[in-house]
């Protein structure tokens, strides 16, 4: 009980810091909100039990300080701006400061932390890495103009994020690839229309909830475990890869509803270039997302007959089922109440 409350009051704290960094009106404000989400999801990915978890909530502080020193660094250096008096001086803080937010994020080139941390994380500290903690970093980051740099950090992240999860057998590293990925796009739009950004994070809050909504289910944390699992029941196992392939932004499936938005607004831009590159990651994604789910979609396969069956909740099941549903067709619900209006 004791555990359960420290945890709900954490938990609390971390949603607290993002809420004071958001609504700051100033840089030091934005940072003593980063410190408190910082020192309040530490204790959430601690665990006495488990030394990888130990390992990660100390490489997480120690990242997370490093960024958290250099952002303070370089906003009092743009608070003396007006006594040195040089442009250059303020390009390069801004610059600065817009690399600590990136650490923070997990983006590239600083994206080196990211990966290995999550395989030490739970699946649910996982979510709240993957999703909670960027909202943050994200919201500073839509302060700065720094288009040049940005761009380049979007090029690295969508390249990273498709590459690296080409030969990946943990799924907590290829959902950590994954979220590199998705982080590119997110920062590709983030100066353009900051309603856009809002959606896509949305969407793609709610599609990662899925799949690790499953993967916690069944304690699932490398890719031989689907298959052992999955060709026991035939409904899960379409609905889980499908929802593979959503997460991907393949289309008819939700999780192609905002990179189409962002698409759609990088050629209002004719900004071609960067929209080229980031559809090109993608095809990359889902080619791995393709060679996982090709042999759960044969209808010809080879089944072992020996394996043990697996219980589960059937509350949860029908939860997780629910959720897919909305996944998978999502994307034809919103096509047809769009052409309703």
């Amino acid at each position: 009980m004791f555990i359960n409350s420290s945890k709900i009051l954490f938990t609390m704290m971390v949603m607290l810091g993002t809420l004071i960094t958001v609504t700051s009106n100033s840089w030091l404000g934005a940072w003593m909100g980063l410190e408190i989400n910082l020192l309040s999801f530490i204790p959430l990915m601690s665990d006495n039990n488990n030394f990888k978890a130990t390992e990660a909530s100390l490489k997480y502080f120690l990242t997370q300080a490093l960024a958290s020193t250099v952002l303070l660094f370089s906003v009092i250096m743009l608070m003396q701006k007006n006594n040195l008096n040089t442009e250059l001086t303020e390009s390069f803080s801004s610059t600065i400061l817009l690399s600590s937010l990136l650490l923070k994020s997990g983006a590239a080139p600083f994206h080196f932390w990211f990966p290995n941390l999550m395989e030490g994380l739970t699946w649910m500290n996982s979510l709240i890495l993957m999703t909670w903690q960027k909202i943050a970093p994200l919201m500073l980051i839509s302060y700065l103009n720094q288009t040049n740099f940005l761009t380049i950090s979007v090029i690295l992240s969508v390249t990273i994020g498709a590459l690296g999860g080409l030969n990946q057998t943990s799924l907590r590293k290829l959902m950590a690839f994954s979220s590199i990925n998705h982080l590119g796009w997110m920062l590709s739009i983030l100066n353009i229309n900051e309603s856009i950004w809002l959606i896509y994070f949305m969407f793609y809050s709610f599609l990662s909830f899925v799949m690790i909504f499953m993967f916690n289910i069944f304690k699932l944390f490398h890719l031989n475990q689907l298959f052992n699992w999955f060709m026991q029941n035939k409904m899960i196992k379409f609905t889980f890869f499908m929802n593979f392939l959503s997460l991907g932004g393949l289309p008819p499936f939700l999780g192609f509803f905002p990179k189409w938005m962002i698409i759609q607004q990088l050629t209002f831009c004719n900004n071609y270039f960067l929209m080229i590159i980031l559809m090109m990651s993608t095809l990359i994604t889902l080619f791995f997302y393709l060679r996982i789910c090709f042999s759960a979609f044969m209808l010809n396969y080879f089944e072992n007959n020996w394996m043990n069956s697996i219980q589960y909740n059937k509350n949860e099941m029908n939860l997780y089922l629910i959720f897919s549903f909305f996944s998978i067709f999502g994307l034809i619900f919103i096509s047809m109440f769009y052409f309703m209006l």
